[in-house]
């Protein structure tokens, strides 16, 4: 088996596949797309957060990646399977690769362009995930949930 084609399996099995910019597909969903000065070819997910508890976030981060605001929210850009061992509060909505929903039709910004809402100094378009958890849950007001390991002496 091929490293490349071993490397896709674990993306196959999660339902990930490779879509590029932002047309929507059926259903109103489309690829969140990054910015051009940040775009560097590898794949990524998104969380979500309605603006409010966004920027409450966003001021107990220490460094932010891309932003970008859709449907009513706020996306942060994380690595892929940054959903993998850890459980988001309710509060945030995990999009694999970083495909998203818009508003409900007739409500503002249904029909809404992603725009930047903060881009890195540093052009990578990462926040750390494990980061930005613990900023969830504070914001969320809960205790991060890791998952427990039978770990036995």
């Amino acid at each position: 088996m091929t490293h490349a084609f071993a490397g896709a399996l674990p993306g196959l099995a999660r339902g990930r596949f490779r879509q590029r910019g932002s047309r929507p597909e059926p259903g109103g969903r489309r690829r969140l797309a990054l910015p051009p000065a940040l775009r560097t070819g590898r794949d990524y997910d998104a969380v979500g957060l309605v603006e409010r508890d966004g920027r409450r976030v966003m001021d107990l981060l220490p460094r932010t990646g891309c932003v970008l605001a859709h449907g009513g929210r706020w996306w942060w850009i994380v690595p892929p399977q940054s959903d993998v061992g850890v459980e988001w509060p309710p509060i945030a909505l995990y999009a694999v690769g970083a495909m998203v929903s818009g508003a409900p039709e007739g409500r503002p910004g249904a029909d809404e362009e992603p725009r930047v809402v903060h881009s890195p100094d540093d052009r990578e378009p990462y926040t750390h995930p494990l980061l930005l958890h613990i900023a969830v849950c504070a914001v969320a007001g809960v205790a991060p949930a890791w998952p427990r390991e039978d770990r036995r002496p």
